[in-house]
């Protein structure tokens, strides 16, 4: 998080100073809009107020609209009204007015999720007062946008310009994205007053108590300790309540007695079972003398008494009207606790209470901030890797199948594996499915599972506890509870060890885990796309991954084609290429030889899209004018391999005969009349030779 703090002259740096995007180096040089995205994306964890960040964010969408006019709308429950903030070129303040919903295109906007544009303010009828005010700032066209995220709608962005629009809003995409940067933004701003608020509170208590800490664990040894100072024990143990299963989970322990007592550190207890089940129903503080020990029939109630415990205090940690867990007190010596002691003790409770809570609060809002942080990670990684409209390109039927497919699957929460060989775009299917699903405005994350060490893997997919490990020396959200709500990738599947498997496979099967080094069961809604380019099921026969995985996995299979079984395609993608590395490197090349992408189309490219966009790029450098002048002679074969796959070699007799046995069966591989039974294969054999000899089953499928 950058730092962002008024100058000498009193005055707020605007992040466009600090990002070197102010308003007069906006006029000397233009941003690219995905540079523009990615200074809006820097925002989103700025520590500012809403009228801050507005004027910080102006400048930048004004650049990006080409506009005179921008506002922000928020609706404010309060009023029930949108209260609309404008901002003129020049201006250094917002001008600020509320309108009633129904009287405002950006509460239309803020009701039905949809951008809005007046095409021309003069014929418009609707909206008398804000179509106004906007006429009174001399503009003649206007466009509204939802700010909105997956938990909130805040409002509408509006952009107005002073000339009318003749035809489609431009940009609509990008400026749509730029309002939901502006909605996290905005979300991430009261997320982080929640979080004042919540430190702010925790300060009054530092005031007035010694339990000066947000970290339990070193919080419950200074509870002991000062409690001890004013009250004899031999026994204390702190335990929460879980309304959900009505069992207490012990959460610090401090004994003085005999080791016979086995309860541990994160154990449950049935309320029904424990001693402390009169406390939580009352609500006050209860005392039991050995006599009472022998009424409970629970093993933990035995162990104490077997440890020679005689007197016992039990005190409610009460918050308002809940109950958030107890405190159990005891002696060895008989009636060892008066009234004023346990007074005494149902105040500490309730500091306790209170500082378990404003820990638990601190976590969860911290834990909200590591989201955000991540969630920006997550979109400047998208912004890059899809600045400059990237797109699939192609129009060959083996594409166009994985497509389709890819349409029909995309709807359902149904898991996808994507197959195909390195470099042919299945990370790129695997976002279109995400962008084409219901889940498309929520995350999509994704986990190269190969990238990763085997031992920090597990970590990175479930996240771990504080403490789980040597390193771990704070909380981390893993990438499941980062894709909740959407679509989580799981790139080169297959190197996920056998040990992890059976973790994923509980995800997949439940949709819950626990993080690494933690008792919490998370819940979350994930769509899962794997992808590999192993074969997945010569694995399983080998032993190498489990086959209850992998049939769980294999929901609904899409096999991405080489790219030298769509030929076709390649003089596309090379002009695709083409231009996208000039003018990254501000070249201009016009003019790509047609024997050139005839030595493209006719050579294998074992490393598919990825070796040709390499191989594109360092064409383009080596370009010095309007001409590509690619290195064609790296695209020769070596002469043993030319004299290898000759017509008459073994290798091109068996790549034949495979080939006529496929038209047979119409690309059918299993069966007894498939192609598999009628080379004497395994089918798993025979697909490996079909990879291997380059051969497309989908030619020949009927």
């Amino acid at each position: 998080m950058q730092d962002y703090a008024p100058d000498s002259r009193g005055q707020t740096w605007a992040a466009a100073d600090a990002l070197g995007y102010n308003e007069k180096q906006q006029g000397n040089s233009e941003s690219s809009e995905s540079e523009i995205l990615l200074a809006i994306a820097d925002l989103i964890v700025a520590s500012r107020t809403i009228p801050d960040l507005f004027k910080a964010l102006v400048p930048f969408l004004r650049e990006l609209a080409k506009c005179d006019v921008v506002s922000f709308a928020l609706y404010d429950p309060k009023q029930n009204g949108i209260v609309t903030d404008f901002w003129k070129s020049g201006q250094e303040e917002g001008l600020g007015k509320t309108f009633r919903v129904e009287d405002s295109p950006c509460g239309w906007v803020w009701q039905q999720q949809r951008p809005m544009t007046i095409p021309d303010l003069e014929r418009e009828t609707r909206f008398a007062g804000v179509v106004q005010e906007l006429r009174n700032l001399g503009l003649r066209s206007f466009t509204a946008l939802p700010l909105t995220t997956p938990k909130h709608r805040y409002g509408a962005l509006g952009i107005g310009k002073r000339q009318p629009e003749t035809g489609a809003t431009p940009n609509l995409p990008v400026l749509e994205r730029a309002a939901r940067l502006t909605g996290l933004a905005v979300e991430n701003h009261e997320v982080h007053s929640q979080w004042l608020k919540q430190q702010n509170r925790l300060r009054s208590l530092v005031a007035i108590s010694e339990f000066a800490t947000l970290d339990l664990d070193q919080l419950i040894p200074r509870i002991f300790s000062t409690m001890q100072q004013a009250t004899n024990y031999d026994y204390a143990r702190l335990a929460l309540l879980e309304p959900e299963t009505r069992s207490l989970r012990v959460r610090g322990l401090q004994s003085g007695v005999a080791q016979g007592i086995q309860l541990r550190e994160g154990q449950l207890i049935p309320v029904t079972k424990s001693i402390s089940a009169q406390a939580i129903e009352t609500r006050r503080v209860t005392f039991h003398a050995a006599e009472d020990l022998a009424k409970f029939n629970g093993a933990v109630a035995g162990e104490i008494r077997s440890a020679g415990v005689q007197s016992l205090c039990s005190v409610p940690l009460t918050l308002g009207n809940r109950v958030l867990g107890t405190m159990l007190v005891g002696a060895i010596r008989e009636h060892a606790f008066s009234r004023e002691d346990g007074e005494y003790l149902l105040q500490i409770g309730t500091q306790i209470a209170a500082a378990f809570h404003n820990a638990s609060t601190y976590r969860q809002a911290t834990q909200t901030k590591d989201r955000l942080n991540l969630e920006k990670r997550n979109l400047e990684s998208e912004i890059r890797g899809e600045a400059g409209a990237e797109e699939i390109v192609g129009k060959s039927l083996a594409l166009k199948r994985v497509l389709d497919h890819a349409a029909v699957v995309a709807p359902t929460n149904a898991t996808v594996l994507i197959t195909g060989e390195t470099g042919t775009g299945k990370e790129r299917i695997a976002r279109a499915i995400h962008l084409m699903s219901p889940r498309r405005e929520n995350a999509f994350v994704k986990l190269n599972c190969a990238a990763i060490p085997t031992g920090l893997l597990e970590s990175e997919l479930f996240g771990h506890e504080k403490g789980a490990f040597t390193s771990a020396v704070s909380q981390k959200v893993g990438r499941l509870e980062l894709a909740d709500k959407g679509t989580l990738l799981l790139d080169e599947v297959g190197e996920i060890p056998l040990e992890l498997q059976p973790k994923l496979l509980r995800v997949l099967q439940d949709q819950e885990f626990e993080r690494l080094g933690g008792t919490k069961t998370i819940r979350v809604d994930v769509r899962l796309v794997a992808a590999s380019n192993r074969d997945l099921e010569r694995a399983v026969e080998e032993k190498h991954f489990r086959s209850d995985l992998f049939y769980r996995l294999h929901v609904f299979p899409l096999h991405l084609p080489a790219l030298r079984q769509r030929r076709d395609d390649i003089p596309l993608l090379i002009r695709h290429f083409v231009e996208k590395y000039s003018r990254l490197m501000n070249r201009h090349i016009d003019l790509i030889p047609d024997e050139a992408v005839q030595a493209m189309m006719n050579w294998d490219w074992p490393g598919n899209i990825r070796e040709l966009e390499n191989f594109i790029e360092r064409s383009v450098i080596l370009s010095d004018d309007n001409r590509l002048r690619p290195p064609l002679h790296e695209l020769r074969e070596p002469v043993w391999k030319r004299q290898l796959n000759a017509d008459g070699t073994l290798r091109g007799r068996e790549r034949d005969h495979i080939i006529d046995i496929l038209r047979q069966t119409k690309g059918v591989l299993s069966g007894p009349t498939g192609a598999a039974s009628r080379l004497g294969l395994k089918r798993t054999t025979l697909q490996y030779k079909i990879q291997r000899l380059g051969i497309s089953r989908l030619e020949y499928l009927d």
